[in-house]
């Protein structure tokens, strides 16, 4: 048995986790067209319920935040009652469970919004060939920027969807503020070319984000909201010059919360925009005091160095836990990890292949 950092309890505000790892948010597929959550996404998370914390598949907070084929939306009484699946199965197995609130922006297609084209900041296309609809592979188009007059209606879509959020029984809410999606969007210099007072500088870049966070914590306690940021990524064509700038300031900014957690994409697995030294967990520990969570790439190896030397409190693991839904005890006894699955599996809409088809090593030793 381990003795590792990896396994040791951890205060987290008002909730103790067992261990320091975290599930991961992945984008999933199985909602199917009504992006109704099903049985079948309770069962694939309390599977994994064992990680000390699991944050949900990115979940859409209403139809214009849409664009990724027949992931799951909070924004009906449907979705709302559908999620409680989850949350039963994985408060039955002791889990505590975050849901995780997106909104594409940009990264979305007018497809999937009947003819209607996809928001931002600006009115600037991601410079990449295509894009997945429900009508095949298409060319990305370029969004309609929001009026200033609307930002109060999309901060309104999350706060509504983190009090169902809460209606659902989650233990509380992921902001998603990473990987090109909108609120990363408003973030960068690089897609937001605003001259109200939404752009222009690093302090109404943020701003964005900051009202999006207040809001939700008025549902919410604040240390029940985490905030999850990319700085380093370059997924959806993001990537800006004053990266380091930006996400200095934001840190230090979002650190007066009191927010359940900061969560960096540090790791470079998922893509690096290469305009300078990667950002570590180590210049965000020194602006923001919180739980600092880790993520991207990380084995149990590099998990354990990065707590035990106190830049991070917890690693979430994301690809490693599709086709080892036991990782936490993979880990604890030394047990292989099994083969990692195949990406066309990832996203298919087809049932349990390849989501909840991968046996635990336990299962495998009694056959």
């Amino acid at each position: 048995m381990s003795n590792s950092v990896l396994f040791q309890p951890f205060a987290f505000h008002d909730l103790t986790l067992p261990n320091r790892i975290v599930l991961a948010p992945m984008t999933r597929s199985r909602a199917g067209t009504a992006r109704i959550p099903n049985t079948l996404m309770a069962e694939y998370y309390a599977q994994r319920s064992a990680a000390g914390l699991l944050v949900t598949e990115a979940t859409t907070i209403s139809e214009e935040a849409n664009g990724w084929n027949e992931s799951p939306g909070v924004y009906t009484d449907e979705m709302t009652e559908g999620w409680k699946h989850t949350t039963e199965a994985v408060h039955d197995k002791g889990g505590v469970i975050f849901l995780q609130l997106w909104h594409l922006g940009r990264s979305s297609h007018s497809s999937f919004h009947g003819g209607r084209p996809a928001v931002a900041p600006s009115a600037i296309k991601i410079n990449e060939p295509t894009i997945h609809t429900p009508t095949g592979k298409q060319p990305h188009e370029v969004p309609r920027a929001l009026e200033t007059s609307e930002m109060a209606r999309v901060v309104d879509d999350y706060q509504k969807a983190a009090a169902r959020a809460k209606a659902a029984g989650f233990d509380g809410v992921e902001v998603h503020g990473a990987n090109g999606y909108l609120i990363d969007t408003f973030l960068q210099s690089k897609t937001n070319h605003r001259t109200d007072g939404y752009g222009g500088n690093v302090e109404n870049r943020y701003r964005f984000l900051k009202e999006v966070v207040e809001a939700v914590a008025t549902v919410w306690s604040a240390h029940r909201v985490g905030v999850r940021l990319s700085p380093n990524g370059a997924f959806n064509d993001m990537g800006s010059p004053d990266y380091r700038e930006q996400f200095t300031y934001v840190a230090g900014q979002l650190d007066g919360f009191g927010l359940a957690y900061l969560h960096v994409m540090d790791g470079l697995a998922f893509g690096f925009h290469k305009l300078g030294e990667p950002m570590t967990l180590a210049e965000f520990r020194r602006v923001f005091h919180g739980p600092l969570v880790g993520n991207c790439g990380y084995t149990k190896e590099t998990a354990e160095k990065a707590i035990a030397e106190g830049h991070a409190d917890l690693i979430a693991i994301g690809r490693p836990f599709i086709s080892n839904p036991d990782l936490v005890e993979r880990f604890r006894n030394g047990w292989p990890l099994a083969k990692l699955a195949a990406m066309s599996d990832w996203y298919s809409p087809t049932g349990e292949k390849g989501y909840t088809d991968f046996p635990a090593y336990s299962q495998q030793l009694d056959g």
